[in-house]
């Protein structure tokens, strides 16, 4: 797994990210951009995936239409989805890897994936985060 830590996270600050936190014993690696409103994304190394997850909006109420118009989001993203947390409050987006033949292309397409995403999405999730 150390090796496979080291490589995520070269990778990571090779495209602009920064590191704030990294728990080599845990394989788990925080890591943002704030310039494109990306915070607190976290890798986890949990064999045979990498799992990519981030916080995008706490929801304060269950509001159908901020559900479906998610849900019909999903369908136009290239990696991962927007998925809700067992608390029923939190948005999350989330992707997963296989670590088996995992290469850095497969990285930054994530990553890439997920800047577009917000880059795209930013004023419609502010919204979302109002109701």
């Amino acid at each position: 797994m150390n090796e496979q830590f080291e490589k995520i996270k070269a990778t990571s600050l090779a495209n602009g990210y920064v590191v704030s936190k990294e728990l080599p014993e845990k394989g788990v690696i925080v890591i943002q951009k704030t310039e494109q409103n990306l915070e607190n994304i976290v890798l986890g190394i949990n064999p045979p995936i990498l799992i990519l997850e981030m916080l995008v909006f706490t929801i304060k109420s269950n509001h159908e239409t901020v559900f479906k118009k998610l849900l019909q989001k999903n369908r136009d993203m290239i990696h991962g989805a927007f998925v809700l947390d067992k608390s029923g409050k939190n948005i999350i987006y989330r992707d997963t890897l296989q670590l088996e033949n995992l290469d850095e292309n497969e990285i930054i397409g994530t990553l890439n994936a997920l800047e577009l995403l917000m880059e795209e999405y930013l004023e419609e999730i502010q919204q979302f985060s109002k109701y």
